[in-house]
């Protein structure tokens, strides 16, 4: 670590470390005394050259779990800055409580020919044996450290099983008092209205337009450190958030598992049950729908402001409509929607299709074209059998669209069609512009029975 020839002096930086505040008010604290028995250490080496350097690193109420410490920052930039040559702690776990952290210290260590004391447990790392023992004790720092945390976890959970509120962010509605969540009133109102209109409108999307257009916005509620939360509307998460957290009906949950409460409820046991039972149909019906949805070009339509357009569709007895509507006019942002918000599904799926098919046969036209040229170019042994097969047959975009296209934008006046690799082969032009108007209202139907006839 250090060349065999004795130093004329040695640069000793004292660094110490505690963590919690508590305490570092008083006028001499755990700092002040891992200082002073490490400056006395220092005076006792005085004979081989060690000498105190006046710059302090003291990190007061921080962890030795982590190494984001300003003062040990500051040390470790001296270190490599070689204005360090020993770096003395009252003990090994003021620097690091991390077997890995550690190592990484040692090798810091080593790489700027710098030395590591401990004073209470006369560790080294000037010698082999000093780093094994100091390995030994970090790894039994790491294990206390570990074992810690398990039991405060264990603690969590058998707190929240006998229904005790372990701290977190407080849910809408309530407020924390000695440990315990007691309700406002005000606040749980709010939360009330919300639960009784999504029985009445069944749906959290047409809920949040309808807060939104009402500007309906979230209590003003002051948290731990005395800073204002709330005031802005609500977003569709934070609607299915509260609609589905057990808490308001006196219930925790810790891991998956829900444990009754100690807490009022805010939800009647009758209205949550509604609820949850209503959220899991919408759950239900939004899966199949992805998974039966008939929808050609689900997740590749939009509009021309970049609107997402979803499959929608409208039933009358046994005749069914499909369509794609903008995901602005379905979240209530009408004046952000392009300059066509909905398409008969039907239409839009054939002249899309009619395209793809009619690049593809002209790119095959041209590829069949120039192999024939190669062909009679070279031996004359090539037969029609040897030509490409074309890279989309028409049952591929019947019953698969969606893999020929990457986008397609719809305006009033045109369709911008971006192909796939799979569909656009070795050209380079992989984008298809092709003109047309939006059919009128008279057009835009189709019967259920033909509702997944494939394009013609």
């Amino acid at each position: 670590m250090k060349s065999d020839s004795r130093k004329a002096s040695l640069r000793c930086a004292v660094y110490t470390r505690v963590s919690t505040e508590h305490g570092l008010e008083q006028e001499f604290n755990s700092l002040n005394n891992q200082r002073e028995a490490s400056e006395a250490y220092i005076k006792s080496q005085a004979h081989e050259g060690w000498k105190l350097i006046r710059t302090r690193y003291d990190d007061g109420g921080y962890s030795g779990g982590s190494m984001e410490r300003p003062a040990l920052k500051r040390l470790l930039d001296d270190v490599r800055a070689h204005r360090v040559d020993v770096i003395v702690v009252y003990k090994v776990d003021r620097l690091t409580r991390s077997l890995a952290d550690f190592a990484k210290l040692v090798e810091l260590f080593d790489a700027h020919q710098s030395s590591f004391v401990s004073v209470t447990q006369a560790f080294n790392t000037t010698n082999s044996m000093g780093r094994l023992t100091l390995n030994v004790l970090l790894s039994f720092a790491q294990f206390e450290r570990e074992v810690t945390g398990e039991r405060i976890r264990d603690k969590i959970a058998a707190s929240k099983k006998k229904g005790i509120w372990m701290g977190g962010v407080v849910p809408l509605g309530y407020r924390v008092e000695n440990r315990a969540l007691h309700v406002v009133e005000e606040h749980a109102d709010f939360v009330r209205g919300l639960f009784r209109r999504y029985l009445e409108i069944g749906s959290v999307v047409r809920l949040k337009a309808i807060l939104d257009r009402e500007d309906m916005r979230l209590p003003i509620r002051m948290d731990g450190t005395g800073k204002a939360t709330g005031g802005g509307l609500s977003s569709r998460g934070h609607l299915y958030k509260i609609l589905s957290n057990p808490i308001y009906l006196g219930r925790l949950t810790h891991k998956g598992q829900v444990h009754a409460g100690l807490h009022d409820p805010i939800i009647d046991r009758e209205t949550w049950e509604r609820v949850q039972l209503l959220l899991a149909e919408h759950a239900q019906r939004t899966t199949a729908s992805r998974q039966d949805s008939d929808a050609l070009l689900a997740g590749k339509l939009f509009d021309d402001h970049g609107n997402r357009m979803s499959p929608s569709h409208a039933a009358k007895g046994e005749r069914r409509w499909r369509y794609y509507v903008s995901q602005a006019i379905l979240q209530g942002r009408k004046q952000e929607a392009g300059s066509v918000a909905r398409v008969p599904a039907l239409e839009i799926e054939r002249r899309v299709t009619e395209a793809v098919r009619a690049a593809s046969a002209a790119s095959d036209r041209q590829r069949s074209s120039g192999l024939r040229s190669a062909q009679r170019g070279a031996s004359g042994r090539g037969t029609s059998s040897d030509l490409p097969a074309a890279r989309l047959s028409a049952v591929d975009l019947d019953t698969n669209l969606g893999a020929a296209v990457e986008r397609v934008v719809v305006s009033r006046t045109t369709i911008e069609i971006e192909l796939a690799e799979s569909a656009a082969g070795d050209d380079h032009n992989r984008i298809l512009i092709i003109p047309w108007t939006p059919p009128s209202p008279q057009r835009r139907r189709e019967t259920k029975a033909r509702a997944n006839d494939p394009p013609r």
